[in-house]
C-alpha cells in the first residue's frame, strides 16, 4: 500500500506546482482570449453511411471478445477486444469537420510563444528569487515540476512541427521544432524520421516504434523478475514494489534509453541510437533501418543543434557554476522527459488494448488502438491537448492541435465502437499499465496482455 500511494503521489506531484500557478495568474483570461480565435466549429456534414454506422452499436455476444483468460480489464470495458470491421480513411474523413486541416501560422506561433514565455518565466522567476541552498531543496523540487510540465508544451509544440501539423510553411515549421527540440536535447530530425514510423505501425506487435511490449518469450526475464520479488516478499508486497521500480525505470530513464539504445522499440530494428545512424545500431532485419538513406544526414544535422546545445550549458556552467545550470535546467529537464513518456505509455498501452501483426494489423486498426484519457483543463491547456485528443493524433498526424478537440467529437460520435475513451485517473491508470501490461500472448488475431488472473466478467449480451 504504501508503494503505491507513493507512486500516486509521485505522478500526481506534477500537478501541485503548475496548477497553483496557472490559478494564482492571469492565464484565464489568456486562456479565455485563446478560445476565443479559435474557428467556430462546423456542423458535421456525414454521408448516411457514416450517420447508419454511427447509431448501429449493439451489445457484444461473448464471442465476440476472443479467448480473455487471464486478461484484466481497464474502464474500456475490453471494448477494445472485440472483433469487428475497422472503417477506411475515407470514412473517417468524411466525418471530420471541414476545416480539420486548415493550420494558421498565426494561431500555432501564438500557442509556441505562449508555451515559451511561460517557460521562461518560470526559469527567471527561480533564478532571481530562489537562492542556492540546501535547505531550499523543497522548494527547488516544487520548480522543477513546474518548469518540467510547462517546458513540456514547447515539447509538444515541436512535436507538432514534426508532423507537419504547426504551419504549411516548411522553412518556418522546421525551425521552430528545430529551435524548441534542440533546447530541450531532442534530436529533431533524429525523431521526427522514429516518430513517424511509430504512427505509421501503432500497437504493431513487431514493427511498432516504442513502448513495443514483450512477448511472453522475449518477456521472460522480466516476467521472472516480479516473480523472484513476489515470491521473497510476497504476492502483494512483491506485486507493488516490482509495479513501482518499473514505473520509475520507465518515466526516469525510459527516454534516454530510447534515444541512445532503442529500448521498447521495434525488435525487428534491433538496437538503435539516434545519434548515430551507423553500425552498431540499426542491425536488425533486412531494410528495417530506423534511418535509412538520406535520413542519415538529417541525423548529423540534429546532432549539430545537440552539439550546440551542450556547449551552451558548458558555458552557462563556467559563468555560474555547474550547480546553477543543473537546478534551472536539468530539474526540469528530467520532469519533461517524464512526461513525454508517460504521454506515450498511456496513449498506446492497457491491460484490455491489444496489439496486431501481418495481415491482421491495418494503420487504421492500430490508430483506434490509441486511447485518449482525462488531463483535465490545466494539463490540456499547457501541453496543448496532446493526452486527450490523441486518437485523432493518430488517424492523421498533420491535423493541428487546436483543431483536434473538434475532431475529436467527430469521431467519437461517427464510431462509438471504433473509438477508445479511458476515463480512469492518470495515477492510478499509469499504475495499473505498469502492473498488468507487461508481455503478451498471442489469442487467435491479437497479441493480449496476460498479467492477471482467471476469466474477466465482460459486459455481452449473451
Amino acid at each position: 500500500m504504501f508503494a503505491r500511494n507513493a507512486a500516486t503521489a509521485a505522478v500526481f506531484c506534477a500537478a501541485m506546482a503548475p496548477a497553483a500557478a496557472f490559478m494564482t495568474s492571469p492565464l484565464p483570461a489568456a486562456g479565455a482570449r485563446l478560445a476565443a480565435t479559435r474557428p467556430a466549429r462546423v456542423g458535421l456534414q456525414r454521408p448516411m453511411s457514416v450517420r447508419v454506422h454511427a447509431t448501429a452499436a449493439a451489445m457484444p455476444n461473448i464471442a465476440d471478445y476472443g479467448d480473455v483468460t487471464n486478461v484484466q480489464l481497464s474502464k474500456l470495458q475490453g471494448k477494445a477486444l472485440i472483433d469487428k470491421e475497422f472503417p477506411n480513411k475515407k470514412q473517417v474523413f468524411a466525418a471530420l469537420p471541414k476545416d480539420t486541416w486548415v493550420r494558421d501560422d498565426k494561431i500555432s506561433l501564438m500557442y509556441a510563444a505562449i508555451s515559451v514565455a511561460l517557460t521562461l518565466g518560470t526559469g527567471a522567476l527561480a533564478w532571481v528569487f530562489l537562492p542556492l541552498k540546501l535547505a531550499f531543496l523543497p522548494v527547488w523540487m516544487a520548480y522543477w515540476w513546474a518548469a518540467g510540465t510547462i517546458a513540456t508544451g514547447c515539447w509538444v509544440v515541436a512535436h507538432e512541427c514534426g508532423h507537419g501539423a504547426f504551419s504549411d510553411n516548411k522553412k518556418l515549421q522546421d525551425a521552430v521544432g528545430y529551435v524548441l527540440h534542440t533546447a530541450l536535447m531532442v534530436p529533431y530530425f533524429s525523431w521526427q524520421r522514429s516518430h513517424a514510423v511509430h504512427h505509421s505501425k501503432t500497437n504493431h506487435v513487431t514493427e511498432g516504434e516504442t513502448h513495443v511490449p514483450y512477448t511472453l518469450e522475449s518477456g521472460k526475464k522480466t516476467l521472472a523478475k516480479k516473480q523472484m520479488m513476489q515470491n521473497v516478499l510476497g504476492d502483494s508486497v512483491g506485486n507493488a514494489v516490482y509495479t513501482f521500480q518499473r514505473m520509475v525505470s520507465h518515466l526516469v530513464f525510459g527516454w534516454p534509453a530510447y534515444l541512445l539504445a532503442g529500448v521498447t522499440g521495434g525488435p525487428v530494428r534491433g538496437m538503435t541510437n539516434h545519434f548515430f545512424p551507423l553500425p552498431p545500431f540499426s542491425t536488425g532485419e533486412k531494410n528495417t533501418d530506423l534511418f535509412p538513406g538520406a535520413w542519415k544526414k538529417k541525423v548529423w544535422m540534429s546532432d549539430v543543434g545537440i552539439v550546440a546545445m551542450m556547449g551552451v550549458l558548458a558555458a552557462w556552467s563556467a559563468a555560474f557554476g555547474f550547480t546553477h545550470m543543473a537546478a534551472l535546467y536539468l530539474g526540469p529537464l528530467a520532469i519533461t522527459n517524464c512526461w513525454l513518456v508517460l504521454y506515450t505509455w498511456l496513449q498506446h498501452t492497457d491491460v484490455d488494448v491489444p496489439h496486431y501483426e501481418g495481415e491482421n494489423w491495418s494503420f487504421l486498426k492500430g490508430a483506434f488502438m490509441s486511447i485518449d484519457r482525462p488531463y483535465g483543463p490545466i494539463f490540456d491547456f499547457l501541453h496543448h491537448r496532446i493526452g486527450s485528443t490523441h486518437v485523432v493524433h493518430h488517424i492523421d498526424c498533420t491535423i493541428p492541435h487546436y483543431r483536434a478537440k473538434a475532431a475529436t467529437e467527430a469521431v467519437a460520435a461517427a464510431f462509438p465502437d471504433h473509438y477508445l475513451y479511458e476515463g480512469t485517473p492518470i495515477p492510478q491508470a499509469t499504475w495499473r499499465v505498469a502492473q498488468g501490461c507487461i508481455a503478451v500472448e498471442k489469442r487467435g488475431k491479437r497479441w493480449v496482455f496476460v498479467q492477471g488472473e482467471g476469466t474477466p466478467t465482460l459486459p455481452a449480451s449473451a
